[in-house]
């Protein structure tokens, strides 16, 4: 019987001999390598938030991913649309790039992600716009579709405003145009055109005549009757002139031109209008004036002591009729049945009376309804979309609307003091977030009367609002004693400007002169008289000595605006 461990050692050292190759006459092939995997290119984009708030610039929207099938794969993500971003994997909107809800509730980005074997895939993603209480309009409570919205009277006398200081400028303006065209016979004329805007004795001939004021593109209304079909004037609505609701009696209180109560508002502004008519009359006798440097005044609206009659006529319009009426009459609660305290149950318009009131109270400010749309730049009309230089077709009807699309007053001067700022200063946001909010309040509660705590609420909006257009007020004021005073510094040399310096000081003057207007003012009534006092009645720009004193006066006043508003130093230099 054969020996089985034996066989079975034999048996396995021939597989082995065979195995090792140990035959010369093997023809078995090497084993071939197993190929590398091919790349396979990504197949979706995701974004990990995909909704971005309306009004907001260059805001972080979302983190984007790639699905591929390759592990540990890299990824660029890029896009041809300039209204965005991205760095690495963050998608962003561009640098002064925002989207508002009202014109477009959803926008779109096409997104191309590229790996590291530059096989790509692109996907349109759709980004949200979060609609936010921004724009100033609320359908009526009361008629399904309609708004509860309207101020055309502010818009008018906005425009009445407007046009008249566009009158002063152009026929009133450089003396040789004057001359050339001769568009007045002697000084009642003059008075006649100013009146014409100013007390407007026959609405009917001006609601007709072109608008002065003008946009590109065309404005939807041409003459004032398509502004407001019943009849508007400025001298109605002047400080002590509207019959209630006026927390002093300014035939006696008013104050900053003169001793107190020597003027009036009104008379005020005539006293300016009889300067401007005088001074046309001396250039119909052919005689040029002279400025008290001995050098000829070149515009009708100059006066020989320093002071720009343009200048001062439109600021102080704006002040003691735009700013008074909305500070002292549509947003006080100082008179039963008149401002917040009309009427919010009663339905005979599309509005109550109280909604109303707030809505011309914001009219006088002179905001667009999309306001915070804009830009600080584009409100100012220092840059920005070259399309929103102050008003803007928000609609896109190929028109400006005066009374929705276009930036009044001191709407604008409130944007140009937020550039101005080196800290954190908003008085833009301030001021129309606290209107609408108000308005909201208004809208929410229409036909009930206001509640103790809602009453309560309302008012602080309004303080937040009318305290935010002071604001912009006093520190335009700064503004111009700052330019003022480096237009008196430059006296006697070559960058000295009459002209320069007579606008600067009529500009302060006459914003200056509103502040009394606001019955909540952070000045007190005996800061303000000495403000005036350190400002005085005209500039002094003769005898040195005198100059200097007179700047540090003008340093004084400045002081007394930034201790009651408490501006800061950077602040009140940088303006």
């Amino acid at each position: 019987m054969p020996n089985k461990t034996f066989l079975a050692l034999s048996i396995s050292s021939l597989l082995t001999l065979s195995a090792c190759g140990g035959s010369s006459n093997d023809d078995t092939p090497a084993p071939t390598p197993t190929p590398p995997p091919a790349n396979s290119a990504p197949t979706d984009i995701a974004l990990s938030a995909a909704a971005v708030d309306e009004n907001s610039t260059g805001v972080t929207i979302g983190t984007l991913t790639a699905t591929d099938a390759d592990s540990d794969d890299t990824f660029t993500f890029s896009t041809d649309n300039d209204n965005f971003v991205i760095s690495g994997d963050t998608l962003s909107l561009a640098e002064n790039v925002s989207f508002d809800f009202e014109q477009a509730s959803a926008v779109e980005v096409e997104i191309t992600v590229t790996d590291s074997a530059d096989a790509s895939f692109t996907k349109t993603l759709t980004i949200e716009v979060n609609d936010l209480l921004d724009y100033y309009d609320f359908e009526s409570a009361f008629v399904n579709g309609e708004s509860a919205v309207s101020y055309s009277g502010q818009t008018a006398r906005h425009l009445l405003i407007n046009d008249l200081n566009v009158l002063i400028g152009n026929q009133l303006g450089d003396i040789n145009t004057f001359d050339a065209e001769m568009p007045f016979a002697d000084r009642a004329a003059v008075i006649e055109a100013l009146n014409s805007y100013f007390d407007v004795a026959d609405y009917a001939v001006l609601s007709e005549r072109p608008l002065l004021t003008t946009t590109d593109p065309e404005a939807v209304q041409q003459t004032l009757a398509e502004v407001s079909s019943s009849d508007k004037n400025l001298v109605g609505k002047i400080a002590g002139n509207d019959e209630v609701g006026q927390h002093k009696d300014w035939s006696t209180e008013f104050a900053g031109w003169g001793a107190v109560g020597s003027t009036t508002p009104e008379a005020l502004v005539r006293s300016f209008f009889e300067e401007l008519a005088d001074n046309a009359q001396t250039q119909l006798d052919g005689t040029v004036r002279q400025d008290p440097f001995g050098n000829d005044i070149t515009k009708i609206y100059l006066t020989d002591d320093g002071r720009d009659l343009k200048q001062l006529i439109q600021k102080f319009l704006l002040m003691s009729v735009g700013y008074s009426q909305g500070a002292d009459d549509y947003l006080d609660d100082a008179t039963e049945g008149k401002g917040l305290n009309s009427d919010h149950t009663n339905a005979d318009e599309n509005y109550t009376s109280l909604e109303h009131q707030f809505d011309e109270g914001f009219g006088y400010f002179g905001a667009a309804r999309d306001y915070l749309s804009y830009t600080d730049q584009e409100l100012a009309g220092k840059g920005g979309r070259e399309d929103w230089q102050g008003y803007h077709d928000s609609n896109g009807d190929g028109e400006i609307d005066f009374e929705s699309e276009f930036n009044f007053g001191q709407s604008t001067n409130a944007a140009k003091r937020d550039l101005g700022a080196t800290s954190e200063f908003d008085l833009t946001a301030d001021a129309i977030n606290a209107f609408l909010a108000g308005r909201k309040l208004l809208n929410d509660t229409a036909g009930t009367a206001l509640t103790a705590d809602q009453m309560t609420e309302l008012k602080a909006h309004r303080d937040d609002a009318v305290a935010a257009w002071e604001k912009s007020i006093a520190a335009t004021v700064i503004h111009y004693i700052n330019d003022t005073t480096a237009d008196l510094e430059a006296i006697g040399t070559d960058e000295f400007s009459y002209s320069d310096v007579a606008k600067h000081w009529s500009e302060m003057k006459g914003f200056a002169l509103g502040l009394q207007f606001n019955p909540r003012s952070a000045v007190s009534d005996a800061d303000f008289v000495t403000l005036h006092e350190l400002m005085g009645d005209a500039p002094v720009l003769t005898d040195a000595a005198a100059v200097e004193v007179y700047i540090a006066a003008l340093a004084q006043a400045r002081d007394i605006l930034q201790d009651a508003y408490s501006f800061s130093d950077e602040d009140v230099q940088n303006w």
